[in-house]
């Protein structure tokens, strides 16, 4: 995955929250998965999943991941916006680091979806859109368009936590 990182010169990835999360993001000192909130028993303000993904996510395991996008537009947070979970987003830009995280896992579509499997870095670097996502193209083209709205899907699965210290900054969403 080093050799994308450096290839399009990704600086950071992105985890969307509502505002009203961060002082429990703070207070847990970063991002916990899913479960581990639960066995922590915390109470999320605003949960970007509903019920039905924390439901497919528990299925697949992937609840034991914190989920973040290589990009600031997921279309998840539109999801999450329009079913009024979350009501004031924020992106989280998480230092690239986070991918030396031993466990990560990607996915090249929304990971929860039936059949898309989990991917180890080797198999992300030829299955995920990177080229699209990050590299001028002729936006114009219904192609390009399709690729770019495919590649917005692919997630990074960090195992159970990323640090407060991994997150680098903030911006609306």
């Amino acid at each position: 995955m080093q050799q994308i990182v450096n290839k399009f010169n990704i600086e950071g990835i992105w985890h969307f929250t509502d505002r009203a999360n961060i002082d429990l993001i703070k207070q847990h000192g970063g991002l916990l998965s899913h479960a581990e909130l639960l066995r922590r028993n915390v109470v999320i303000p605003a949960p970007g999943g509903n019920d039905w993904s924390h439901d497919a996510d528990h299925c697949k395991g992937l609840d034991e991941y914190v989920h973040l996008a290589f990009v600031d537009d997921h279309p998840m947070l539109y999801a999450a916006k329009q079913d009024g979970r979350i009501q004031n987003p924020i992106w989280l830009k998480i230092k690239i680091a986070v991918l030396q995280i031993p466990g990560v896992l990607y996915s090249a579509d929304v990971s929860n979806k039936s059949g898309i499997p989990a991917l180890n870095a080797e198999e992300a670097a030829t299955q995920i859109d990177f080229e699209v996502l990050f590299t001028w193209l002729d936006w114009r083209d219904s192609l390009i368009q399709q690729r770019l709205r495919a590649a917005r899907k692919s997630e990074i699965l960090v195992p159970d936590f990323v640090p407060i210290d991994y997150i680098m900054g903030w911006k609306n969403g």
